[in-house]
């Protein structure tokens, strides 16, 4: 139990490395400051640009997966269930990041590390929810919520671990609800849409 806890406290100040606050120091930035005020991969996009955001996902996917696959053997704690508590504790790191006033992303990449490091064939139904959400809708937060979600049902069929399960449906909340700005701004009508990635632009057609 004590193995296990410190695993978990381990992998909360690995998730803490925030990857656009770290390369942002580089830079001389803070894309707290810039954009939507995020510290996530979206944001470095369209705040910096490609090659920054390139880093910050890799960062951030790479801590995902060295927590939930790496970290709980290292520290003497390997298991099934310690790898889930890890995982999350990296995910609720990267939200919250002790090394950064609290104030990190929204975690979506760094749950897909985690999935890398617990069951990589997940990753691939999330990967396509995402795709199909903002293709259809061109709304990145939304499809970030949509594809949480379609874990739930790809875990239980995938087989597994019940605490599987368990985990993509914690998970799949916990980004619902650090995605909650981007509802607001749905229901008011000011969330950015990446109208470049819609089929109704391909297709040539408008919204009304």
């Amino acid at each position: 139990m004590i193995m296990l806890a410190l695993a978990i406290l381990a992998a909360y100040l690995l998730g803490s490395v925030s990857g656009s606050l770290v390369l942002g120091r580089l830079r001389q930035v803070d894309i707290r400051t810039m954009g939507s005020g995020n510290a996530g991969g979206t944001n470095a996009l369209r705040s910096v640009g490609f090659w920054f955001a390139l880093g910050v996902i890799v960062i951030d996917v790479g801590k995902g997966w060295l927590a939930a696959g790496v970290l709980p053997g290292l520290i003497g704690a390997e298991s099934a269930s310690a790898s889930l508590y890890c995982g999350f504790a990296a995910v609720f790191g990267h939200c919250y990041p002790i090394w950064h006033g609290f104030r990190g992303g929204k975690g979506a990449a760094t749950l897909i590390g985690t999935l890398a490091g617990i069951n990589p064939w997940l990753i691939l139904p999330m990967l396509g929810s995402w795709l199909l959400t903002l293709v259809l809708t061109g709304y990145v937060g939304l499809a970030t919520v949509a594809s949480g979600f379609s874990l739930i049902p790809a875990a239980a069929y995938l087989g597994g671990p019940p605490g599987v399960v368990i985990y993509t449906a914690v998970a799949a909340c916990f980004m619902a609800f650090t995605h909650r700005s981007n509802f607001r701004n749905l229901a008011a009508g000011t969330e950015h849409r990446f109208e470049k990635a819609r089929i109704a632009r391909w297709l040539g057609r408008r919204s009304p």
